[in-house]
């Protein structure tokens, strides 16, 4: 059974590793594989659309030997409907 790891994903301001500032818009799943996964844009440049993997987004990274989350949830969003 595979395990849901949208569920640990809230809506809400995220920072990635390397600095920049996201905001999780809802989280979704791909229609031909089910696979889960998070629809967010850009805080920055063209505040852009992207979409990822939720296992992708909850992954942590190695960076200089060290292990560490990719996003971090910065500032929770009021709705948590998931919904635009």
């Amino acid at each position: 059974m595979k395990q849901d790891v949208s569920a640990d994903i809230a809506l809400g301001i995220y920072e990635h590793y390397k600095g920049s500032r996201y905001e999780v818009l809802a989280l979704c799943t791909h229609s031909e594989t089910e696979e889960a996964m998070v629809f967010y844009r850009c805080l920055y440049g063209d505040y852009s659309l992207w979409v990822r993997p939720a296992a992708m987004f909850v992954e942590e990274v190695e960076v200089d030997g060290r292990k560490q989350a990719r996003f971090i949830l910065i500032e929770a969003a009021e709705n948590k409907e998931g919904l635009l």
